[in-house]
């Protein structure tokens, strides 16, 4: 088999510290992330035109995946966990080649010292991800009237309520100063159920917790409600 050799041409600075939480698809959360362009590759001419695209697709590597053999079935949780697919049926993270591909809104491309920033939203990357490449997206070209799509052909559905706690709600108002967002972007993650999927839930315990940004965030399950119990700054 050939082998081939890439080089990263920057990298993403996001809110997601840690696996756990990440949207499991783009454009679920609308989460800011800024692509930081290595210096070597950020020439302004390269980049020329890319501002008239609202969307672009990122090329990028799961580097925060366990170092394992790659298995040719997994389970996907938007068939519960427990249902075995095809690895080329899924947009799981465990592959012969850790190399994802998600299409995110572009908002604005801006030049930091020796390198360009592009700011977007809606991504579902680990903090630190590598990206290979970054292409338009192309509206005629890359929304297809005629689809299928297997397992996957309807956005998740909300599965929760999410309320904060008195405690939380004072700390969410220093966060937006620096984060306007924040509220919003705990809302969407939480409503759609960022559990493990695989597991039956009532054997799994109710309280969680998830690192975002430089805040540890902790909430229970209750029923049908999601209630935020703390918003701890970290720094």
């Amino acid at each position: 088999m050939a082998q081939h050799n890439f080089t990263s041409i920057g990298f993403i600075r996001s809110c997601y510290k840690e696996k756990f939480g990440i949207p499991r698809q783009p454009g679920l959360v609308a989460s800011p992330a800024i692509i930081e362009i290595d210096a070597a590759y950020s020439q302004d001419e390269a980049f020329r035109e890319l501002e008239t695209f609202s969307h672009i697709w990122v090329i990028f590597v799961f580097h925060g995946v366990r170092n394992e053999k790659w298995k040719p079935t997994v389970r996907p949780p938007r068939l519960g966990g427990n249902q075995r697919i095809g690895v080329f049926a899924s947009r799981s993270m465990f592959r012969p080649n850790p190399v994802g591909l998600s299409v995110v809104e572009l908002k604005s491309i801006e030049r930091k010292g020796d390198k360009i920033i592009l700011n977007i939203v809606g991504g579902d990357f680990l903090d630190a991800t590598p990206v290979l490449d970054i292409k338009p997206y192309i509206p005629y070209a890359d929304s297809i009237d005629t689809l299928k799509a297997g397992y996957a052909t309807d956005k998740p559905e909300i599965k929760f309520e999410v309320v904060f706690s008195h405690e939380v709600k004072e700390e969410l108002k220093r966060a937006k100063i620096k984060y306007p967002q924040f509220d919003v972007i705990v809302t969407q993650i939480l409503q759609l159920d960022p559990r493990p999927a695989y597991q039956d839930k009532k054997q799994i315990k109710n309280e969680f917790a998830m690192k975002l940004y430089n805040y540890d965030l902790k909430w229970q399950v209750d029923n049908k409600q999601v209630v935020v119990t703390e918003l701890i700054l970290l720094d």
